[in-house]
Parts: structure tokens; sequence; C-alpha cells
């Protein structure tokens, strides 16, 4: 049966957020088990929880064999050649803001699919797209972006309003999640090359 767009979108969510998950544990320096094991909790954690909140059971990776396939196929490749590569951390923002883009597309349809409100929506894609994440760095012991001044779940709810604008707009769905993906790449990655951080509201004590 011939992938359609949903699919498509779905597999390469998946592939980027295991691949940049494996790379996140070469740092750290875990072993094939432990990068395997990231790649897996980065590639369903967010989608994970999104289902747990609406009651989409069982979860989407549960009654999927492609998943498993796809997430494995992910970090292998990314053991592989990663290895070969000497500008990991570059590559594992490029997948993580990749897959950031795509799994907030995916976290909004399935929100649609469920008759969901546009704000519950916008809310559904930023934890497909970021929890994920959250988890991996907690798993490897570090403060998760989305918790810092980052702009990254930020991204995503910019990416997500923008989507349904241009269904407001009458612009075709397809191309709408295409144009909203590219922008939260484009932001994630804007933000990273030019160190744009959120505002905090508050001061550091001295003294």
């Amino acid at each position: 049966m011939p992938l359609g767009f949903p699919d498509l979108i779905d597999i390469s969510g998946t592939i980027s957020f295991a691949i940049a998950g494996a790379f996140a544990a070469m740092e750290r320096k875990l072993d094939p088990f432990g990068v395997l094991v990231i790649a897996f909790i980065t590639a369903i954690g967010g989608g994970t929880i999104r289902d747990l909140l609406i009651g989409d059971l069982p979860v989407a990776w549960l009654s999927s064999t492609r998943t498993g396939w796809t997430i494995l196929a992910g970090g292998i490749a990314a053991m592989f050649f990663g290895r070969r590569l000497k500008q990991i951390s570059k590559l594992l923002s490029f997948f993580d803001a990749l897959g950031l883009g795509l799994f907030t597309m995916i976290g909004i349809q399935k929100g649609l699919d469920h008759g969901l409100s546009v704000t519950v929506c916008i809310g559904l894609g930023t934890i497909t797209g970021s929890f994920g994440g959250v988890l991996r760095d907690v798993f490897l012991n570090k403060v998760p972006l989305v918790f810092q001044k980052e702009i990254y779940a930020s991204a995503s709810i910019a990416g997500g309003a923008i989507y349904f604008l241009l269904l407001y707009l009458n612009i075709m769905s397809e191309a709408a999640g295409l144009v909203a993906i590219v922008l939260i790449v484009v932001i994630r990655m804007l933000a990273l090359r030019f160190n744009w951080h959120l505002p905090v509201f508050y001061g550091s004590k001295h003294g």
C-alpha cells in the first residue's frame, strides 16, 4: 500500500529523532545498547505522552511494527556513519530541529483527528515535538532544552500557529504543513546560529 503524506511525515520524524537521540547518546559515550535505548526514547517519548493525554490507546508505536524498525535503522545508521563525522553536535542540532518540526505536525494532526480545538492541537503538537527530547535529556542527566531559555518549544508553537493561519487562508493542508515544518526548523537553527534566547524575568544574585 502506497504511503500517504501523513505516513511520510511520521517516518521522517521518527528517523530524525532516532538519529538525534543516538547522536546525543554517542556524545555521552554510551555503549551500542544505550545508544539504541536513547534513540527509542527520543523517537517515541513525545507521542506516547500525547496519546496518554488524549486517551488514544494503545499508544501509536505499540500498534506499528514500522516504528520499531525505523528507530532501529536510524540508531544503527547513526552509530555506523556518525563515528566518521567530526561535527556530531551540529548534526544532532539539525536532526533534532527536523524532528521537532515533523513531530509537531504529527501531534497537531492527531488533535485534529480527535476534533480538538486549535489551542489544544498546538499544545499536543508541542508536546509531541518536545517531550521526546525532554526524556532523552533526563536519561542523559542533562537539563532539558525546553526548560531552559532556548528557543525550542516556542518554535513549535510558532509553527503550529502559522499552520492554522494558513488553513484559515484556505491554503491546502499539505502545503500549510510543509511551510510550518520548514518554519520550525529554520527558527530553531537560526536560534542556535545567532544565539537567540527567550527573555528571562529574574536576575542573578551577586555577593
